[in-house]
């Protein structure tokens, strides 16, 4: 590799910058590094995890490949938050066929596609308890979700929580009232198949 297009690698990133790595969301690059690896000289982004303490090394010539990418714009942000006060999509599949797309969603790194998570496993206090397993995913992408608001916004992630909260009280199933609100669901899902 030349050395031109690993000095463009190492531009993409600078060492202080906060990344989101997709599958396990935003991350702070602490250092680059250069470490042998089996005889070849290997250069590495150092990336911590601090809510997960956790630290990753990418090697630089990997990093765009393997999704690792800037924190988004305010205006994908504003995006995200307006897809939060959208109808909830969700399929009439199995619960395991549509877990395994959630996780995908979530491990793509996509903040709007993370965001639909969110949306379509929220529940209000009016609704029915969620199983375990939607819990889980659910708290996943939620908790990629507001640590990217947060670290855009410059804001704390009790902040970024709050205007999740706020967008999601917005969407139309949550003002609807019990039975409606179900139905209206169905509706939904009828006309996603039929399409």
């Amino acid at each position: 590799m030349t050395t031109a297009k690993k000095s463009a690698q190492r531009l993409a990133f600078k060492t202080g910058e906060a990344i989101v790595y997709p599958a396990h969301g935003v991350g702070r690059i602490t250092a680059v590094e250069e470490q042998e690896i089996a005889g070849f000289k290997l250069e590495l982004f150092v990336v911590s995890f601090d809510k997960d303490k956790m630290v990753l090394r990418v090697p630089t010539a990997k990093a765009t490949s393997v999704g690792m990418r800037k924190l988004a714009e305010p205006a994908l942000v504003q995006k995200a938050l307006d897809v939060l006060t959208g109808r909830a999509r969700i399929k009439r599949t199995m619960w395991s066929r549509r877990a395994q797309e959630y996780e995908a969603k979530i491990n793509s790194g996509d903040l709007i596609a993370v965001t639909e998570v969110v949306r379509d496993l929220y529940r209000s206090d009016a609704q029915p308890e969620q199983s375990y397993s939607e819990r889980q995913l659910y708290e996943s992408a939620l908790d990629r979700v507001l640590r990217e608001i947060a670290a855009v916004n410059k804001i704390t992630d009790t902040e970024a929580l709050k205007l999740i909260e706020q967008s999601l009280a917005k969407s139309p199933r949550r003002a609807a009232k019990g039975a409606e609100a179900e139905g209206d669901a169905d509706t939904d899902d009828l006309q996603e198949e039929a399409a």
